[in-house]
């Protein structure tokens, strides 16, 4: 437990600085010693949007919504990762 507490903590630390690649692979090392820990989720989800992964955004959401059914930062992030691919499948429509 001490060590997904750590590497939880510097994913935090990669988020507050901008750094959402390593944050998302810290919070992916997170999952491998608990699966059930839904903040490491919508936290990844979190870096995944700034990376445009939106696909993969809404899978982590999907996945905390299957664990706690009215997990409210699941919702919000589910639904900014419907808009990226929205916006996505539009674009890729008008080329």
């Amino acid at each position: 437990m001490e060590k997904f507490k750590r590497l939880k903590n510097e994913g935090n630390d990669f988020v507050k600085m901008g750094e959402y690649e390593e944050a998302a692979k810290k919070y992916s090392e997170c999952m491998k010693l608990n699966t059930e820990e839904c903040t490491v989720y919508t936290n990844r989800a979190l870096c995944y949007l700034k990376l445009f992964k939106y696909e993969e955004a809404k899978q982590d959401c999907d996945h905390v919504l299957q664990i706690e059914d009215s997990n409210i930062k699941a919702f919000y992030r589910r639904a900014l990762a419907y808009k990226g691919l929205q916006v996505r499948k539009k674009n890729m429509a008008s080329i």
